[in-house]
């Protein structure tokens, strides 16, 4: 006894590196593969194949009446399932909501939840289910030799390693899963349309992913919105296996409103709304006045959004709604599978098909072969009860009074042991019914189905067409029109912050020592606003509360700050540079604003110039960006704004009392630079700066231009402007004694 106690017993030694490896492997293939991956053959998960399975075996077809959701939990997690029951009935609510699954494969009966909340189904005490019709499509074969078979997890029941689906449900309806290092996303499809690709294939075994597109066109989800990515990119999805679809709600205009009535996938109409209103609260949607649902049982998603007027541009309004809520939704695409050797993998739309076909051809030959075996069998007893019912005297008198009547008839008439438990299992009132005409009938009947099986099985192109027509009767029995629509559309845009602001008139106002405000409305008088003590009005620029404003400042460089964010004039403002980061130094020289087409005339006292667009000066960060490049010596001239007018003109005057003036369209229009030379001035006098442009505007053929020279001024009409006209660049001519010190000009009143 002590020997035994003393006796070494043998143990093996593993590192917790190599351990922990071995485990953590071993659970991943676990998740993997019996899990969160389907199979390619009938495109389910294990936790829906044993609810599919384990409702089958409780007697749940389409056709019986239907039963306790509970019981059916119950055999799945007691026989095939050991998880929660949460977890099991959850995967089987899944199968029943028509707003989940293109197919469902459960019909269920009480609360199963809404598209609007999925999950708000009832507990499953309270539900009751059977399979769909549908399901048949992957239960019809099972019986039939068609797949293997595995124990179950404590080994006392066998349940089907994969179901011999008829159709790629696969593709139909889709799946979802995460498992350890990887995970999959398949989305819905039409089923004609993956029958009619699946047809293409078997007729033409090496087509290719573009020639298969030519059927399906994109993933069919079970809701009416849009697809709207584009033919392309979905192709592309199809030949890499990956990628992502975009849908966007289904939207009509009636009397004024925009009605919603078809949601993207799995979107909730109420989050929408949500989403909607808190825009509305927030201020960023003020053309929008009301929300309402008006969804019901005939229209399980009508969504009403009313417009503050009937001058809202409702399709720039959705195309903001699209790019900022639900409204518009992307879905991953991964095609990840475990495919026929088993694996996982990423594969493209005909590695899917093939695979889908060759586990088909193996179904239907198992089942052919299944078929043919039980024919044969039958054709050996008929032959048996044929020798029977010719020598009927002769074996009931074998079988009254023969000892071993089994073997007397085995050697009598050379019957074999199968032949001879036939005749002896068959009861007393069937010796009469042993007629040899209906024997001879349901040989000749059985040895033509054995001859169809055995020419069916040696052919490939029987194979073929009888999987082909077996395909084209199930399209022809659930298939249905296509959904999800394809529509071509333009990128859904969200509305900047100045779209959403309203148009208010407003007043900016820039103080010489650089302090912004801004008055609501354009008669507002900028002098008489209070200013901080040595601070005055330095200039000021109408616009409007949705428009840019633009700062110019004295070595060139423009800054932008949104007009609606400035502060109210009501106080003293703010200083600029709490706002914009200009050089040390530098003075604010400019103030514009106005649309992004507008243009403005930039200049150098040096007499070089150009023309630029608004949207040109608006710069993204605080820093600013350089625009008008300086000539040594120069300084910034006050931007002057162009009018929107045909013929304009330029006039343009020096120190010197010189003016000249020439068409606008002389100037270029640049981004940025140095620009062109305005007027006439020498280049060492500019840098010396005795001779500056002092005075520059743009005017109409048809305004008196008006020269300021201290407390004087000359008016010029059309006839007199003659006298100063010239080429642009030129050095222009003498003002009249007195205004030969041009302190600015100006478009008299």
């Amino acid at each position: 006894m002590s020997d035994m106690f003393n006796t070494p017993q043998a143990t093996e030694t593993l590192s917790i590196k190599e351990y922990a490896e071995k485990a953590y492997l071993d659970y991943s293939m676990y998740v993997i593969l019996d899990r969160a991956l389907p199979h390619v053959g009938d495109g389910l998960k294990p936790v829906q194949r044993r609810i599919v399975y384990a409702m089958s075996e409780l007697g749940l077809k389409s056709s019986a009446k239907y039963k306790k959701s509970a019981r059916t939990v119950g055999d799945v997690i007691g026989k095939f399932h050991p998880h929660g029951d949460s977890a099991a009935y959850e995967a089987m609510v899944l199968m029943a909501q028509d707003f989940s699954y293109r197919h469902p494969l459960v019909d269920g009966q009480g609360n199963w939840g809404s598209a609007d909340d999925p999950k708000s189904f009832a507990a499953m005490r309270y539900t009751e289910s059977k399979l769909t019709k549908y399901a048949d499509v992957l239960l019809g074969e099972l019986g039939q030799g068609t797949v293997d078979w595995q124990p179950n997890f404590d080994g006392s029941l066998d349940e089907p390693v994969v179901l011999p689906a008829q159709v790629p449900n696969l593709l139909l309806n889709g799946t979802t899963g995460i498992a350890v290092g990887m995970a999959t996303d398949i989305p819905p499809h039409n089923l004609r349309e993956v029958v009619n690709a699946t047809i293409h294939l078997l007729d033409y075994p090496d087509a290719t992913v573009d020639a298969l597109c030519g059927h399906i066109q994109a993933p069919d989800f079970p809701t009416d919105a849009e697809i709207t990515t584009s033919p392309e990119e979905v192709r592309d999805i199809y030949r890499t296996g990956r990628g992502s679809i975009k849908m966007r709600a289904a939207w009509q205009r009636e009397d004024g409103a925009v009605v919603l009535n078809a949601l993207p996938y799995q979107v909730s109409g109420s989050k929408v709304l949500e989403q909607i209103a808190a825009q509305m609260q927030a201020k960023k949607l003020p053309m929008v006045s009301d929300l309402r649902d008006e969804s019901d049982h005939e229209n399980p998603t009508r969504l009403v959004i009313v417009p503050r007027s009937n001058r809202v541009d409702l399709d720039a309004m959705m195309s903001h709604l699209f790019a900022t809520t639900d409204l518009e939704r992307s879905y991953r695409v991964n095609l990840n599978v475990i495919g026929m050797n088993g694996r996982p993998g990423v594969r493209s739309l005909d590695q899917l098909l093939r695979d889908w076909v060759q586990f088909r051809r193996q179904t239907v030959r198992r089942r052919l072969e299944y078929r043919l075996e039980k024919v044969l069998k039958r054709l050996h007893i008929l032959e048996g009860y044929l020798v029977a019912y010719l020598n009927i005297d002769e074996v009931i008198r074998i079988i009254r009074e023969e000892d071993e009547p089994k073997a007397e008839l085995m050697a009598r008439f050379a019957l074999s042991d199968i032949q001879a438990d036939a005749i002896l299992d068959l009861k007393l009132r069937n010796l009469a019914k042993l007629e040899e005409m209906k024997i001879r009938g349901e040989q000749s009947d059985l040895s033509d189905e054995r001859d169809g099986l055995e020419k069916t099985l040696s052919s490939n192109a029987l194979m073929t067409k009888l999987i082909r027509g077996e395909l084209v009767d199930i399209a022809h029995e659930y298939g249905d029109d296509r959904r999800s629509h394809l529509v071509q559309v333009e990128e859904a845009k969200a509305f900047s912050e100045l779209e959403l602001t309203s148009a208010d008139p407003m007043t900016v106002v820039v103080s010489e020592k650089g302090w912004i405000r801004a008055a609501r409305g354009h008669d507002i008088d900028p002098e008489t606003l209070n200013y901080k003590s040595g601070d005055a009005f330095k200039f000021a620029a109408l616009g409007r509360s949705n428009q840019t404003t633009v700062v110019f400042d004295s070595t060139g460089r423009a800054y932008s700050i949104p007009t609606h964010q400035l502060p109210s004039a009501r106080g003293q403002g703010e200083p600029l540079t709490g706002r914009i980061s200009p050089p040390s130094g530098a003075t604010f020289e400019g103030l514009m604003t106005g649309t992004e087409h507008q243009k403005f005339l930039l200049a150098s006292d040096a007499g070089y110039g150009f023309v630029a667009k608004f949207s040109d000066l608006v710069a993204k960060n605080k820093a600013g960006k350089a625009v008008l490049s300086l000539p040594k010596g120069a300084q910034v001239m006050p931007p002057v704004a162009v009018p929107e007018r045909q013929n304009l003109l330029v006039a343009a005057a020096t120190t010197e009392g010189r003016l000249l003036i020439y068409p606008l369209a002389d100037l270029p229009e640049l981004a940025k630079g140095k620009g062109n030379k305005i007027i006439g001035i020498p280049t060492a006098r500019a840098q010396s700066r005795e001779e500056l442009l002092v005075g520059l505007l743009v005017f109409g053929d048809d305004d008196i231009l008006q020269v300021n020279s201290g407390r004087q001024h000359l008016k010029l009409r059309l006839s007199d402007l003659e006298h100063y006209r010239g080429e642009r660049g030129r050095r222009g001519n003498r003002l009249p004694k007195g205004f030969q010190k041009v302190s600015g000009l100006v478009i008299a009143q």
